[in-house]
């Protein structure tokens, strides 16, 4: 009998001792998963962090706002260097023409005269020659030669010689009557008797009227 209850025991101690430990190992387990939780919480506060971190550090820096009175100052400024510079430009350019202007009026003729300069230095020789020498044919020919160098130096520059207009009927377009005499002929009346001065004209234009005489 007392064997029994010996035996009874150590069996109730084992019991409790193979319950004890599985108690002690579902908190080791509880204690090990409380660990885990409380380190992936802490990882995500890093991470969240960092991140916050980054995204603060790629924001752009916040615009500046103007007051409206100082944005239409700021465009008042530019508008009146704009106007200076080009008040300017445009004062240069003004300045730059008008000197331009008066050296043409001024050298306008320049050419002409260019033309012209040869035709004295023949005129020079000619009259050399002439204290030299006292051959008249020699002294007409040269004569010649100089009025034609004249009349195509002029022309090449575009002057032209109006044709006679004797016998033609009065242009007072082209013409200038400087006097009227009766008609030698009933056919003559109102046409150009004589011409008295030829008339030019510089690239179509009349600069020189021919003076003729008109019948009546």
């Amino acid at each position: 009998m007392r064997k029994l209850s010996i035996c009874r025991y150590f069996k109730f101690g084992k019991k409790v001792d193979s319950s004890a430990t599985r108690n002690d190992n579902e908190t080791l387990n509880m204690k090990a998963e409380d660990n885990v939780k409380d380190e992936s919480i802490e990882n995500d506060n890093i991470e969240n962090k960092e991140a916050g971190e980054e995204t603060t550090g790629n924001e752009s820096p916040e615009t500046v706002v103007l007051d409206p009175l100082e944005e239409k100052e700021i465009q008042i400024k530019e508008l009146n260097d704009k106007y200076l510079r080009l008040y300017s430009e445009f004062d240069n350019y003004r300045k730059r023409t008008q000197k331009e202007r008066i050296e043409l009026i001024q050298t306008g003729g320049e050419d002409i005269f260019k033309v012209l300069l040869p035709i004295i230095d023949d005129f020079e020789r000619a009259q050399k020659s002439m204290d030299e020498k006292a051959d008249f044919a020699v002294l007409k020919e040269g004569v010649d030669l100089i009025y034609n160098k004249l009349v195509s130096s002029l022309t090449s520059k575009g002057l032209q010689q109006m044709p006679s207009s004797v016998g033609e009927k009065f242009d007072s377009d082209i013409q200038e009557a400087i006097t009227q005499i009766p008609a030698p002929t009933e056919d003559m009346k109102g046409k150009v008797i004589d011409e008295v001065e030829k008339g030019y004209l510089l690239k179509e234009k009349v600069i020189r009227y021919a003076k003729v005489v008109v019948g009546q």
